[in-house]
């Protein structure tokens, strides 16, 4: 099978390229350089013409990932549609031009939805995204869905939690704290904390992610219907609870490194994100969430740290 790879240099892109058959024939493509054995296309997707170049390798599953994330989007308007809104067209019309049909895996997120929340969000909540971010990829779920009705592709939108613990450096997304306070400490680094231990969020690690993405490949259309985006399965934790889960695993000692630093900017843009979701379609469907944010730190002290603290 020939799968491409759209995003590729990003965590979870070479996260994903690992977890692949060694059988698959791989294009790997992102907007930054980065080294691979496997074909690589270095170049911006939003830049018309481009997306046709790669529809000439004809793959047969496409691995859409390439964002600009939540806090970058927010502060650069015209950058945040031009990557995640018309790149992505810019993809399903070359899609739609090549005349092939292939499976699209679509990363969405939790962002589409916005405040006043129910106790849990089901798959027919209101798309009502309060931020730019979250437009940009609301309406990209609508592309899909309608790119697929015509049959111009096989396409699924998987919402993807805040992926925690994410390894490496911070990046711009403004959920990025909820690592932030996991990955320094284990790394005996202090974190600073920019909102209240009482803010809920919905979480997966690197890991599950990955594995949602698998699954998502080969999901059969006619088990998806017309309903063609829905909500990954999840563990909703409170920030103290996270960092109680954190204690747990690791120490006091380790928890003691995170110092409250309160933000109001953040803690205003927290306030309209989901908390809890009702993901039991997901789950009929086989996809697979972590057991407990415990779990979720075991999984980054294994597959990051060689399983030390």
């Amino acid at each position: 099978m020939k799968i491409l790879v759209i995003g590729a240099a990003g965590m979870v892109g070479q996260k994903l390229i690992q977890a692949l058959s060694r059988d698959d024939e791989l294009v790997l493509h992102d907007v930054v350089p980065f080294t691979s054995k496997n074909k690589t296309v270095i170049s911006d997707l939003s830049t018309p013409g481009e997306a046709e170049k790669l529809m000439r390798e004809k793959p047969d599953l496409i691995f859409h990932l390439a964002a600009i994330v939540s806090g970058e989007a927010e502060a650069d308007f015209d950058k945040g549609y031009r990557i995640n809104l018309d790149g992505t067209r810019l993809l399903f019309e070359a899609i739609r031009k090549s005349g092939t049909r292939p499976r699209v895996v679509f990363t969405s997120s939790i962002a589409v939805f916005g405040a006043p929340f129910p106790e849990a969000i089901g798959d027919e909540f209101l798309n009502a995204p309060l931020t730019s971010y979250g437009t940009q990829k609301a309406i990209s779920e609508l592309l899909l869905s309608d790119y697929s009705r015509r049959g111009f592709f096989d396409g699924i939108g998987i919402r993807l939690p805040t992926v925690c613990v994410r390894p490496g450096k911070p990046n711009k997304a403004a959920s990025g704290f909820f690592s932030n306070i996991m990955r320094e400490p284990l790394a005996g680094q202090e974190a600073i904390l920019p909102v209240e231990e009482s803010v809920r969020h919905w979480h997966a690690s690197p890991r599950a992610a990955v594995g949602f993405l698998l699954h998502a490949a080969k999901i059969k259309a006619d088990q998806l219907g017309t309903r063609r985006n829905l909500s990954m399965p999840g563990v909703s934790v409170t920030v103290g609870e996270q960092i109680a889960a954190l204690r747990k695993v690791a120490g006091e000692r380790v928890a003691k490194l995170i110092r409250r630093q309160p933000d109001e900017a953040i803690m205003r843009m927290v306030a309209g994100w989901p908390r809890n979701f009702d993901t039991r379609r997901a789950r009929e469907l086989g996809f697979k969430a972590d057991a407990s944010f415990e779990e979720i730190i075991r999984i980054h002290i294994e597959d990051e740290l060689g399983g030390r603290v």
